[in-house]
């Protein structure tokens, strides 16, 4: 097996860049923006346009950092196999993954929705007003958590990549494939002490039953 992976790396890395930063300046540059338009009927059209446009390119961003993060998974199974804190590593990851990816998709409804509504006086993109209908209000204010909610956990995927990284390193590796053999020598040694002692538990069983035919 090939020890470099840069294509996939690549689309791992850039693909999560994009979707962190992408989200992180609608949510401050895009749905704050739209406060300045000076027509309340037309801010949350601005705003819906405005994501609109980057859908597709962060949906490919999304899509490019699974492939490369389910690809390293893949390249890298001898070591969560082998290496202890891999594989904790790589379950925490996946679930901000899906999670991230479970929220980027139900906001993106969120805002199909709105888009539908454009011409509701707002004061922001997710800021609903006095006239606003209550259920474009409604999902103004979902959006208005979501938005900081996405960067919030794909910075934690860019926080915990950079985590795998450091275990990557040969003096991180050495360690934890100690760790985990000392962990599996330490559980086969408990498992043959409690054969033993079962094992002695039925001799002295065997050896009180013989004596007590013996009395007989």
């Amino acid at each position: 097996m090939a020890e470099r992976h840069t294509m996939l790396r690549s689309m791992h890395d850039l693909g999560l860049a994009a979707w962190f930063g992408g989200s992180l300046m609608g949510a401050v540059g895009v749905n704050g923006a739209a406060e300045k338009v000076g027509d309340a009927k037309q801010r949350l059209g601005v705003a819906s346009e405005g994501w609109a446009r980057w859908a597709p390119v962060n949906a490919a961003a999304i899509g490019a950092h699974v492939v490369g993060a389910a690809g390293e998974l893949i390249t890298e199974s001898p070591r969560v196999v082998g290496q202890s804190g891999v594989g904790r590593m790589s379950a925490i990851k996946t679930g901000l993954t899906v999670a991230a990816l479970a929220v980027t998709g139900y906001s993106r409804l969120l805002g199909m929705h709105l888009q539908k509504t454009a011409e509701a006086p707002v004061v922001a993109g997710t800021a609903p007003q006095n006239g606003t209908p209550p259920d474009v209000a409604a999902r103004q204010r979902q959006l208005r958590v979501l938005q900081w909610v996405i960067p919030a956990l794909t910075g934690g995927l860019i926080i915990i990549t950079a985590f795998a990284g450091e275990q990557q390193k040969p003096g991180q590796v050495m360690r934890g494939v100690l760790n985990r053999m000392t962990g599996v020598t330490g559980a086969m040694k408990g498992a043959r002490a409690l054969v033993g002692g079962r094992s002695a538990v039925a001799g002295v069983r065997m050896g009180r039953q013989a004596l007590a035919k013996l009395r007989r």
